[in-house]
């Protein structure tokens, strides 16, 4: 057998060149290497989600079976000429009443239709399935989709395109702009599937459209605001009406402390 290589200077030649080759194929982080790191588009970014629908029934969900069914896979509320309300009524999740999450849901409407997703709510006493508190609107002329409007509350918090702040005893104060109200409608799909995206932590309300951000509210009205509270999805007074519900998935959120915000 050959005698091992003795640790000459040759030998530690070697062994540094084998050494740098390890580095230099080893990842490196682009921060590490003093280069600038850019945010990179999430994907499908479902971890951590859960399923709030089975897509199949009911079941989980308080509703008006005369308004609300199960079909095709999805949540569907529809208003007939034969049963025109005089109350909106809410589909209304059984399964808790979270404070900070994400939820993502698929909605198509009718182009009548006008409905939207209730959240930090709180269910009132009469009428029947009836809800208050923070609402993503929808809506199928595109006048209100995206903006934030309290149900049987303060109403209009943020219209779309708007950036605002809430303090107690005054109108709700534009700080911001996340752009024309309607430019942003352009990426709203009619007849079609769009995904809701809602990102809700402490005071700060953030309303997201087929990955737009279309309103954003800071709440900094401690006797008004809510911190936790029911979910639920309506069918609106008015004409007859569609509205369709598919892929709810939410995230539960660690709680984090208020945000004040101040114009310049």
């Amino acid at each position: 057998m050959r005698s091992p290589i003795p640790f000459t200077g040759l030998r530690r030649r070697l062994v540094a060149c084998a050494i740098v080759v390890t580095a230099l194929w080893a990842p490196v982080s682009p921060s590490a290497l003093g280069q600038p790191v850019f945010p990179v588009p999430a994907g499908g970014d479902l971890d951590g989600f859960v399923e709030i629908f089975d897509g199949r029934t009911l079941s989980g969900w308080h509703a008006d079976p005369k308004y609300w069914r199960v079909e095709d896979g999805a949540l569907v509320g529809e208003v007939t000429p034969a049963t025109l309300l005089k109350a909106n009524s809410f589909a209304i999740w059984r399964g808790g009443a979270p404070a900070d999450f994400e939820l993502k849901v698929e909605y198509r409407v009718s182009a009548a239709g006008n409905s939207g997703i209730n959240y930090r709510s709180v269910e009132v006493p009469t009428p029947a399935y009836a809800l208050r508190g923070y609402q993503c609107d929808i809506d199928g002329a595109y006048k209100w989709t995206g903006q934030n409007y309290e149900e049987r509350g303060r109403t209009f918090l943020a219209l779309r395109g708007q950036v605002t702040r809430l303090s107690p005893g005054s109108k709700p104060a534009i700080v911001g702009s996340v752009g024309d109200k309607d430019k942003l409608a352009t990426v709203l799909r009619s007849g079609d599937w769009n995904q809701v995206h809602l990102i809700i932590r402490g005071n700060v309300l953030t309303h997201l459209i087929n990955g737009q951000v279309m309103s954003c509210v800071i709440d900094e009205d401690p006797a008004a605001r809510t911190a936790a509270g029911l979910i639920g999805v309506q069918v609106h007074v008015g004409p007859p009406m569609k509205i369709e519900y598919r892929n709810f998935r939410l995230k539960v959120l660690p709680a984090v402390e208020v945000v004040s915000v101040r114009s310049p």
